[in-house]
């Protein structure tokens, strides 16, 4: 089972590949992935229809004890039949209904079969949580599927809306679902039906279960979603709203009903509801003109029907139910691809235009009947056989049941009248209406899917005892009281057959009445939850619009303040009331560290005060630097290394950037504002020591680090404890750093390379080289300009490689002495900024003639790379290993592998400051001389002065 799941996630990821080489014919080849399901599943028909489920379990998150647990039961196996055997018929129609230049047909093919799989994955799952996961992807990809045509406005609303209803509906759900594992000590349905909770604490999951069944399967107050979504095209509403997605709700009803049909809530809820979808579906049908939208409303009526049969919880009931699933998958899939058919053949689906068609069309028209036959009830189809099974079983009831049993009658003699509604509009002729025109004809590969379909809903009503066998063992999951009821065509002439005889001849009277004008369809509920959603909509969006007035102020000054309140008032308060002080407190070690501090202090508020930019910039470096003497002084040069570098790139870049920026923070007096960020800061300063404080003095563990040293030694191969930790001990946390990295490299890449095909520019900006006689050429490129210093330049040319070959070693001296690759990466950026600041961009350039891009990328692969190499043998993921060996002349050597992770960390790195000099440097002079290039050069001479 997990295989075909993940087959089908394979064919989703090659299918658009597969369209764009064969166009609409790659169809057949994706249709053969649910084929290949439905042929498995008849394979394992034996084993399940003794009783025995297949089962396939495979760890999952071992340490939270999560599992892939998948059980295919009776119930299992008969939605498994139709996801498989529906949706390779719909994907085979598609290939007729679409047309190869359809510039979407491609992410179709792709959706739809990977919603195929989720689906599969949801009906064999035997965890509730793998359960819910695939909930949720059939909900995402029946998003993608109903709005397949974003320019269409009608498109875009009801994928939003279904994906808002269902999505909610489905927290609800898990939050049931946590509720019933949390009891039972696993999340494992097959278990937790032995092992319930009881009392109110199961009744409220099993409601907050029933809220996303109902969400998911339109059920009253949820049914005005379904309609909506027919803006999506027709395979997709065959596939998704006849026998896939809409199905999930009562396949998980059908699913726990054996184990808590008789707790209050269930049923009462299942009952009522049911109920009251199936006249609203109904009704509503009765008034529709467009065929997609009267099948449409007809299949919220038979989900309702759906829910009150299998709802009822009885062993009569649940045959009839899963019965019922089958009959209404076959005969509405069969409906809608019909559908299709004509508005592809006349360009209408509005039965007001519609007349004459089955005489043009008299196989589309006996394979709608046959299917529209089915639905209504009528013998010797499966929809007769389903209908009559759920008569019978109500019969035998109590008052309670006689009183469904009546609904249930009442709302089948309502499906015959939107039946024949359906028929008469699709292909009678009618009087005053010219015969409708088929643009293109119906060929047999077109009809084919629907035919088979509608065969199938034929033969499943005269196999009824062999279906009878194929279901009964879920129905046995029910108590069975007085003679079990099994499936057939005929059993005499009972009081079933004449409830069923009584809703067809009532039906036709509906018929007749509305057809006729004697019966208005336009009454309507007060109240329904179209209504409803619409008012919570315009609420949240009023509350967004009010809240995003009061809050996004779009003043970045504004946000800060109000997060660093925010952390002063709660965290504060909580110290304060708290009062968690230790008796002990020792203000230094050395005399140093206050000099040190008195000197961040007196940055920090000087900064605060400062009225220029640059200063205010020099003043946080000072701060800066003054944090990295202090790490000095606690004797961590690791420490002390990087931030005394990464003190210096950022004093770089915010030059670069400063030099866009006007030079005062503001022309206005800011007095006031400036004692507030100077007592918010002290205040944040106050509260942020203190937390620090007491989370170091509250500790009773040993901490892990104390460990470190050894193992740093004995596993990481070297003495320093920090760069050890930081590429073997906690390489986790180093990937997850490297990859934000290499994310905040490409959006700074792409805000400042505001075109795409700027983003070339990443690899090298060219500029003109010019030379000038009365200059010597320091640089390799000679750009020397009156803007550039000589003296920089002549600095540069000595230091440049000096600094590049000290980056490659402390690059590799770091396993033992500090250093590493992120310290040694800004070394190396530090030596190309100064090469930028001496040359400019064309000499930034020269020095390194890469694609900043491809040398993140390059080191975001060697650093996965190095962890998955000891993969294969036979380590874990990031897994050192230590080599010793002898070579001649250069003798003893010892090697870490870890080395190649801190090579991929130093390209890393050298790549996200070259990006950055490229972007925020080279790419802004060239904007900013675009935008002076009609400054007349005499005055740019004297801005030069």
């Amino acid at each position: 089972m997990l295989v075909l799941v993940a087959v089908h996630a394979l064919a989703a990821v090659i299918a658009p590949a597969l369209v764009r080489t064969w166009g609409r014919r790659a169809l057949y080849l994706v249709a053969a992935v649910p084929a290949a399901t439905l042929a498995w599943a008849l394979a394992h028909t034996g084993q399940v229809r003794s009783g025995t489920p297949v089962v396939e379990t495979f760890p999952w998150v071992p340490g939270l004890g999560l599992e892939i647990a998948l059980r295919m039961g009776t119930l299992g196996w008969l939605l498994v039949v139709l996801v498989g055997g529906v949706g390779a018929l719909v994907l085979a129609y598609s290939a007729h209904y679409f047309s190869s230049d359809d510039p979407g047909l491609g992410r179709f093919a792709a959706v739809f079969v990977a919603f195929a799989g989720a689906m599969l994955g949801l009906v064999v799952s035997d965890d509730l949580l793998l359960l819910y996961v695939f909930w949720e992807l059939t909900t995402v990809f029946s998003y993608l599927l109903i709005g397949y045509d974003p320019a269409k406005r009608a498109s875009r609303r009801a994928a939003m809306q279904a994906l808002l209803v269902t999505t909610l509906g489905g927290l609800a759900m898990l939050a049931g679902f946590i509720m019933l594992g949390q009891h039972a000590g696993t999340y494992r349905w097959s278990e937790i039906a032995g092992n319930l909770p009881d009392g109110g604490y199961l009744a409220v999951a099993l409601v907050l279960v029933l809220l996303g069944a109902m969400s998911k399967s339109a059920i009253f107050p949820f049914n005005f979603w379904l309609p909506n979504a027919m803006a999506a095209p027709t395979p997709v509403s065959a596939y998704l709203h006849a026998a896939a997605m809409v199905k999930a709700g009562v396949f998980l009803v059908a699913l726990m009903g054996p184990a808590v049909a008789d707790i209050a809530p269930w049923r009462p809820v299942l009952l009522t509801t049911g109920l009251v979808t199936l006249f609203l579906g109904a009704w509503s049908a009765l008034r529709q003109v467009d065929l997609k939208l009267l099948l449409a409303y007809g299949t919220v009526s038979q989900l309702g029907l759906l829910m009150v049969v299998l709802g009822a919880g009885t062993r009569d009931t649940a045959l009839a139910g899963v019965t019922m699933v089958l009959a209404h998958a076959l005969f509405k899939a069969t409906l809608f691809l019909s559908v299709g058919i004509i508005d592809h053949a006349t360009g209408t689906r509005d039965l007001r235009e519609l007349s004459g068609l089955g005489r043009r069309s008299p196989a589309l028209a006996v394979v709608a009947t046959l299917a529209a036959a089915s639905m209504a009830g009528l013998p010797p189809l499966a929809g007769f056989v389903a209908k009559e099974a759920a008569y019978e079983a109500f019969l035998h009831g109590g008052v309670a049941d006689r009183v469904v049993l009546a609904g249930v009658v009442l709302g089948s003699a309502l499906t015959v009248a939107y039946t024949l509604r359906f028929l008469w509009g699709a292909f009678a002729g009618k009087p005053g209406v010219p015969t409708t025109e088929t643009t293109h004809p119906v060929g047999w590969p077109f009809l084919a899917g629907p035919a088979l379909l509608a065969a199938a809903g034929l033969v499943v009503g005269v196999s009824a005892p062999v279906v009878d066998r194929l279901l009964a063992p879920y129905a046995d999951l029910y108590p069975t009281t007085g003679t079990p009821y099994h499936l057939a065509l005929w059993h005499g002439p009972t009081l079933a057959l004449g409830l069923s005889v009584a809703a067809v001849a009532a039906g036709v009277g509906l018929f007749l009445l509305v057809h006729r004008g004697r019966l208005r369809t336009g009454a309507q509920l007060p109240f329904d939850g179209a209504a409803a959603y619409q008012r919570v909509v315009n609420g949240v969006d009023r509350l967004a619009v009010e809240l995003t007035g009061a809050t996004q102020r779009g003043s970045l000054p504004f946000y800060l303040g109000v997060i660093l309140l925010v952390l002063v008032i709660l965290p504060g308060s909580a110290l304060l009331a708290g009062s968690p002080w230790s008796g002990s407190f020792r203000a230094w070690d050395t005399p140093l560290q206050a000099v040190a501090a008195a000197v961040v202090i007196v940055a920090a508020i000087a900064a605060a005060r400062a009225l220029r930019r640059l200063t205010a910039m020099i003043l946080v470096g000072v701060a800066g630097y003054g944090t990295a003497v202090l790490f000095v002084l606690h004797g961590a040069p690791d420490l002390a290394l990087t931030q005394f570098l990464v003190e210096t790139v950022t004093i770089v870049m915010f030059v670069l950037v400063l030099r866009r920026l006007p030079e005062k923070f503001s022309e206005r007096p800011i007095r006031s504002s400036r004692r507030g960020r100077i007592g918010l800061g002290i205040a944040v300063g106050a509260v942020t020591a203190g937390m620090a404080y007491v989370a170091a003095s509250g500790r009773q563990a040993v901490p892990i680090s104390v460990d470190f040293p050894d193992e740093a030694v004995s596993y990481g191969g070297g003495k320093n404890v920090v760069n050890v930790t930081l590429v073997d001990i906690r390489a986790w946390d180093t990937m997850g750093e490297i990859a934000v990295l290499v994310v905040a490299a490409t959006g700074v890449a792409s805000l400042i390379f505001r075109r795409s095909r700027d983003l070339d520019k990443r690899s090298g900006i060219p500029g003109a080289t010019t030379t000038t006689a009365s200059r010597p050429r320091w640089l390799t490129t000679g750009a020397t300009t009156r803007r550039q210093s000589v003296i920089l330049q002549v600095v540069t040319r000595l230091l440049f490689h000096a600094i590049a070959v000290f980056s490659i070693y402390l690059l590799f001296s770091g396993h033992n002495a500090p250093g590493g690759g992120f310290a040694a990466g800004l070394v190396a950026g530090l030596a190309l900024t100064v090469r930028y600041l001496a040359g400019g961009r064309t000499e930034l350039n020269s020095a390194a003639p890469v694609d900043a891009g491809k040398l993140l990328g390059l080191g975001l692969f060697v650093a996965v790379g190095t962890g998955v190499a000891a993969i294969p043998f036979g380590g874990e993921f990031l897994q050192s290993a230590l080599l010793d060996f002898y070579l001649p002349v250069v003798g003893h050597l010892h090697f870490v592998t870890s080395v190649f992770f801190d090579v991929g960390v130093y390209l890393i790195v050298v790549g996200l400051v070259l990006d950055i000099l490229r972007s925020l440097g080279a790419e802004m002079d060239r904007q900013h001389e675009t935008e002076r290039s009609d400054v007349p050069a005499e005055v740019r001479d004297k801005e030069l002065v």
